[in-house]
Parts: structure tokens; sequence; C-alpha cells
């Protein structure tokens, strides 16, 4: 049985090998004694993934677009404070889940979608043409981290898997403390405010977030090739375009707080 060490690609059942459908010989389609082939349940492709991926992102996107357009600016701060909430605890509930639901995944679409757009529309606002830079930096290092994966065929052992998810887990504990802190007034917190001076500190945790979010592409990249090597389940690869998407979203992030830093 394959695991992984991602957190929203960690369930116990996952990416293992696709099974015979039940009251069916496993034997018979070897036999060739009159048998009718065996019908197997369909298997994980990197197609499905690809395609799943971009169906989920797109959705986002999509979601993006009309809460940048759409909402009001009397609602801005409500619409990405809930919307934050609701995504952090949609993102638990599907990655607890035993089996993947593809509705739970569009619905994580489109309230990450509402978050991604209020909080891309302040930062706009500020620093005109973050957004563009943004999104390419973060396509950019993924791609990157791809090709660094296939190239020079990174091997993720468990002590490098525990390191980046302790690391990870960590790192968000930090963050929602942080969240909570600031939003019951407790000032800017660490990440520091949108304008004015910046700190070293703040720079340096969006680093190590972007640091972090690259080592978990490159665990979502070996987790599904070895899901598809494995014969996963073709429903794994909801699982698999999931957890591929939180990862740019947060990348995404990331990206755009370290480039207004620079931009200051």
């Amino acid at each position: 049985m394959l695991r992984s060490s991602n957190p929203i690609l960690s369930k116990q059942d996952a990416f293992t090998p696709a099974a015979p459908q039940q009251g069916q010989n496993p034997y018979a389609q070897q036999s060739g004694y009159g048998q009718p082939p065996v019908s197997v349940e369909p298997r994980m492709t990197f197609d499905d993934v690809i395609t799943k991926t971009a169906v989920v992102m797109g959705l986002l996107v999509v979601t993006a677009a009309l809460a940048w357009a759409l909402i009001p600016d009397a609602l801005y701060m409500p619409a990405l404070i809930l919307s934050a909430l609701v995504g952090f605890g949609t993102v638990l509930l599907v990655s607890f889940r035993r089996n993947v639901s593809p509705p739970l995944v569009f619905l994580y679409a489109a309230i990450e979608g509402v978050f991604i757009g209020m909080f891309s529309k302040m930062f706009e606002s500020y620093y005109p043409g973050i957004v563009v830079q943004a999104v390419i930096a973060t396509f950019v290092a993924a791609g990157v981290t791809l090709a660094a994966y296939k190239l020079f065929n990174i091997r993720v052992t468990p002590m490098f898997q525990k390191v980046v998810i302790l690391s990870t887990v960590a790192f968000a504990a930090v963050m929602l403390v942080n969240f909570i802190f600031v939003l019951f007034g407790g000032g800017a917190g660490l990440r520091g405010d949108i304008v004015g001076p910046v700190s070293l500190l703040s720079v340096g945790i969006s680093l190590i977030a972007i640091v972090l979010a690259v080592l978990n592409l490159i665990l979502d990249f070996d987790y599904i090739e070895k899901g598809v090597a494995m014969g996963a389940p073709a429903s794994e690869s909801w699982r698999a375009a999931f957890g591929l998407t939180v990862t740019m979203v947060w990348l995404y992030i990331e990206m755009l707080r370290l480039i207004s830093y620079i931009r200051r």
C-alpha cells in the first residue's frame, strides 16, 4: 500500500491497485477456458490527473474573477474572512474523508476562488500588475520544480517526507494563530501590513512558505507518479487534483506577498 506524507493525499486506502469487481474470478482472464474477461475498475492515469486538475483550477479562477467583479466593496472584508475560514474547513473535510467526493472538491474550488479573488483584488489595488506577476511566478516555480523532479530523478525518502510534513504542519499552526491574533485586533501580526515598511521577518516567512510549497509539490509529483505505477483507482485522480490545487493556491498567495515586499 502506498502512503504519502502529504496531508491532502494521505488517505489510508488511497492509491492502492484497483480490484476486480465483486463476484468475479480474478484468474478467469488468465485461464482462457470460456470465462468472460475480468472487468476491473478503471485505473488512474496522468491524463486523468491533468484533466481534473485543470477543471478544478479552472472553476477556482472563474469564481475568483466573478468575486473580484461582483462583490461590492462594502462586503469585501466579510467575504475575505468568511471564505478563508470556510475554505480551510473544506480542506480538512475533503482531506479526512475516506472516499473522494468530487462535489466537495468543486465546493472547495468555489469557496477558495472567492478568497483568491478578494485577496488578489486587495493587492492589485496597491500594486497594479502584481496579480499577473504572481501568476507567472507561480507557474514558473511549479514548472521548474517538475522539471527538476524529472531531470534530476529526485527520490522522496521517508526522512524527506517526515521533515516536509512536520515543517508544513508547524508552519500552518503558527500562521493560524497569527491569523486569529490579527483578526481580533492584535495588530499586523508576523506578516506585517500590506503597505508600509517591510521587515526581514515578513520576507523570511514568505521565503520559508515558498520553499515549503515547492517541497510539497515534489511530494505531490512523487505520490501521483507512484500511484499511477501501482494502478490506483481512477477516482483517486480527484484527490490528486485537489492536492495539487491546494498547493498551487498556497504557492500563489506567497508569491503575491513576496512580490509586494519587493515592490515597496
